[in-house]
Parts: C-alpha cells; structure tokens; sequence
C-alpha cells in the first residue's frame, strides 16, 4: 500500500463532508496516521439515494482500506456490465461479462450496492469519535500557521490541512478558487426507484447493468441487496412535462405512473418494471466546467467538490475514491506548513487530467446514449457491436490511484 511507510506525524487534517468520498479520504489518512476529523452538516450519517454501480477500480481502492470481505458480503458481483438494450424491441446492442475476468484484469470485481450498505462499510474504517455530526460549515480560510473553519453555530476548528468533499454546493470551493463557473442546470434528470425482486420481472434480478436506450432518454437497472430489490434510474429531459426547474432545486417526491408515462411506446418488460417501483425520487443533473485549480495552500477539493460529473459512466463514487486514496498518499510524510501544501500541490498534479477525463467523458455519454431513431443511432449500435467486450472502459477500470500517486512521489 502506497502509504504504508512513513507516518503523517499526527498532521492534523479536518474533512467537510461525511458522505461517501469524505469517509474513504478520513479512513486512508487514519490509516497513515493522521488526526483526522470529519465535519458532517447532517445530524446524523445517511446515504442518499439507492443503488450503486461500484466498478473494479473502486473496489480495489475499498480492497486497500481492508474492506474488500465487507463489500463482497454486502454487494451483488457483476457478472455482466454495460449490457446495451434497444429502447423499442429490448434487442441487445452490447454486453461485457465480467467475473473472473474481472479479477484477473483489474484485479477486482466490480459490485452494485445499496449507497447506505457502502456507508456502513466506509465507517468501519474511521473511528465514531473522528465524526462530528450537525457541523455546517460556512466558511475554510488560512494563514501561514494553519487552516480555520467557520460553522453555523459560530464555532470554529483549525487544522493542518482542509479537505473539502462537500459536494457540489461546496462551501469550502471558495476559499481555493473564487473564478469558478457557476452550477448550472443540464436541463436532464434523474428518477431513481426501487422494485421489490418478487414483482420484477425474471431478466432483472440477473447481476447484470442493463442500459435501455433510446430517443431522448434511458434507463439503467440492477439488482442489490442479496437480489431482494432492483436499483432502477432514469434519465428524462426535466422539460418533459415542463417544470419549474433551477441549480437550487434537489431531491424531490416523484409520481411512478408520470414516469411510466415518459417512457409510453417502450418494451413493455421496462415499463412494467418501473410500473412496479414502491416510489420515485427526481433530481436534477447539475453541472460545472472543470475547475482551474484543485488545491490552494492547505485548502484541497475532492469528489464533487472538484469534479461534478453525470452518473453515465457510473463513476461518481469511484472517481472520489481515487481522489481520497491519492490524497493519503501525498500527505503520507508531511508535516504541517510548506511541506502539507506541496503534497496537495502534487495531489492536484496527478488527479485533474483524470477526472476531468472521465468528467467529460459522463457529459458526451449523454448524447450517446439519447440519440433519436436514425443515421447516428445506427451508427452508434454498429460501433457497440464492433467492441471488444474485454476492453471496454477498460481506461476507466485500469487506473491504479495508488500505485500512480506512489510512482510519481
């Protein structure tokens, strides 16, 4: 393990954020031994959302943190990945098996998880007493003594070194860039469902991604817990019916027979599947450019903080685990000061041309995907057709974060 050598020296280091990205970043620096602290603005730690498709780079990085037996007895192995469905007909466009492949390629199965079983799993790896419940932050600043956070109830912490993994609405965002683009809306949304296994139909309790896709829009579903629910998410223009939709607005209540209805003239084995969901959720798809910068002095982004990505090529979590397994090994040795600031300098270096890469690569994902009936759709089946099965998204699954952070330091 890449920082398994010498000890961070008790550097004192406070995460904004307990989701997923912040509680693998608080395990790896506790493991180096570092103080850490985790500030959570939750009064207490839940996971948003349902399932999740954890790739073979994201469960290598949990193997690091000696949670693989966890994820394995929680998780649902997939056995087959990226299977491509035609919107009209259910025809199969493309499909990846994976299993033992995977292993013996990435050196990691990839699993699709409940996001509260993950979480649970994450928190094995970070002492309760390291996790500070109802702690908004309002504001990160710095000097040349340290770094001081400000929280709502006008309580302060100081640190060694910030790390802002508060999502996309970061507050911490602001005290290392103040040119950032603004959160926009991408005009896409994303009904995310659960269907009982005991009335979903036989072809989805399979341990398979399966993408249904067509004019406008697609559906992406698996099984997780034991198969005893399907994960089931899809992405619609919000415009269709028309709403009042603005960079603000997240997590809504939605109406099952409305979302059946955007998908009238499909399969009916996909409508009948989302017609069984027990309820739906809207969210926006929001969106930033790159950012210029990652890191500033003793203040450093991960995860959606940093880099905000579109759920197509299901990476979200996995691109904030690289982040948390590079940052530990950057500070592994650091002291406070000048020495703290050069290791998120060079945590900045070896993270921003790959996140962005897979970020913009989610953005293009969508217009693949949602092409209408004609040339270019025919064109796009054609060319998933011609995939080698066994290199497909293999950029994003061969990445090491650790073994690529430990060859540069």
């Amino acid at each position: 393990m890449a920082n398994d050598g010498a000890p961070t020296r008790g550097l004192r280091v406070a995460i904004v954020g307990g989701g997923l990205g912040g509680l693998c970043a608080a395990g790896f620096l506790h493991r180096a031994g570092a103080r850490v602290t985790v500030f959570e603005q939750a009064p207490e730690l839940s996971a948003v959302g349902a399932g999740i498709n954890m790739g073979p780079n994201a469960a290598r990085i949990l193997g690091h943190l000696g949670l693989a037996d966890a994820l394995a007895a929680a998780g649902e192995m997939i056995e087959t990945g990226w299977e491509f469905r035609r919107w009209q007909d259910a025809s199969v466009l493309f499909a990846q098996e994976r299993n033992d492949r995977s292993l013996q390629r990435y050196g990691a199965h990839g699993y699709f998880i409940h996001r509260a079983d993950l979480l649970d799993i994450l928190l094995r790896a970070v002492p309760r007493d390291r996790i500070e419940l109802g702690r908004r932050c309002t504001g990160a600043e710095q000097d040349e003594d340290g770094a001081r956070l400000t929280f709502a109830d006008g309580s302060t912490a100081e640190a060694d070194v910030v790390i802002g993994a508060d999502g996309i609405h970061s507050v911490v965002r602001d005290a290392v860039v103040d040119d950032a683009s603004p959160t926009t809306f991408s005009g896409l949304c994303a009904w995310r469902c659960l269907v009982p296994a005991r009335q979903a139909p036989e072809f989805a309790l399979r341990p398979v991604q399966t993408l249904w896709v067509g004019p406008g829009r697609h559906v992406a579903h698996y099984p997780i817990r034991n198969r005893a629910w399907v994960n089931a998410v899809a992405i619609i223009p919000a415009g269709t019916p028309a709403r009042d939709w603005s960079p603000e607005t997240w997590v809504a209540t939605g109406d099952v027979p409305e979302l059946v209805a955007q998908f009238d003239g499909w399969d009916s084995r996909l409508t009948d599947l989302l017609a069984a969901s027990t309820a739906a959720t809207r969210w926006p798809l929001l969106e930033r450019e790159p950012l210029p910068r990652w890191s500033a002095g003793r203040i450093a982004l991960m995860g959606d903080s940093a880099h905000p990505m579109f759920p197509f090529l299901a990476q979200g979590a996995g691109q904030a685990f690289e982040d948390a397994a590079c940052l530990s090994a950057c500070l592994a040795g650091a002291g406070a000061g000048p020495a703290a600031a050069a290791a998120l300098d060079r945590y900045q270096l070896l993270r921003m041309a790959r996140a962005t890469e897979v970020q913009r690569r989610s953005r293009e994902a969508s217009d693949e995907e949602h092409l209408p009936d004609g040339p270019e759709q025919r064109r796009r089946d054609e060319q998933l057709a011609r995939h080698d099965p066994q290199e497909y998204n293999s950029w994003l699954y061969d990445h090491d974060a650790l073994a690529h952070a430990a060859q540069a330091n």
